[in-house]
């Protein structure tokens, strides 16, 4: 006996199962932090997360970096947004530890350390490794006219010196 439905039957049992094993499982990134994470006066695409995430995908590494940076954010900020800025899954935290939110607004250096250190804790409670965003005094030769924020090129200098340290996290 001949069943005609059974070659869609079986296309359609197929097609369930590739749904449902869905594409690799991609590492999950989030850069957290002020403006220079954000990428202010730049395009999001210029930004060093962004940059960082094409950087990785060359090497052959499979992973979404979230850009979650606000403009003039401070360590009390991150810490409050943490929860929703990191989700669940995410393996590893960029940190913006140098964020010029704070300093702009004359917060108190030993608040924002033990900001700092609270954010580090919880992540780490979590299981997610924390690496510090990458500054240098090297960034000074790649500032927007304002001498704050990077230039394209100067987030993509950020970008290529993470590089490293995120793979090796990635394994």
């Amino acid at each position: 006996m001949i069943y005609p439905a059974r070659p869609w039957l079986i296309a359609g049992f197929l097609v369930a199962i590739a749904l449902c094993l869905g594409s690799p499982a991609r590492a999950q990134i989030v850069a957290i932090g002020a403006s220079n994470v954000a990428g202010r006066g730049v395009s999001s695409s210029d930004a060093w997360p962004a940059q960082l995430e094409g950087m990785l995908a060359a090497k052959g590494r499979s992973v979404h970096v979230t850009n979650a940076g606000i403009n003039g954010d401070t360590n009390a900020g991150m810490l409050a947004r943490l929860d929703s800025a990191v989700p669940a899954g995410t393996k590893i935290v960029l940190l913006d530890r140098l964020g010029g939110g704070w300093n702009a607004r004359r917060l108190h250096q030993g608040d924002q350390t033990a900001e700092l250190a609270a954010i580090e804790a919880r992540l780490r409670s979590q299981g997610i490794r924390v690496i510090p965003m990458w500054w240098n005094a090297v960034l000074r030769n790649y500032l927007q006219p304002d001498h704050i924020h990077f230039t394209p090129e100067g987030h993509r200098v950020v970008a290529a010196h993470m590089l490293p340290s995120v793979i090796s996290a990635v394994h």
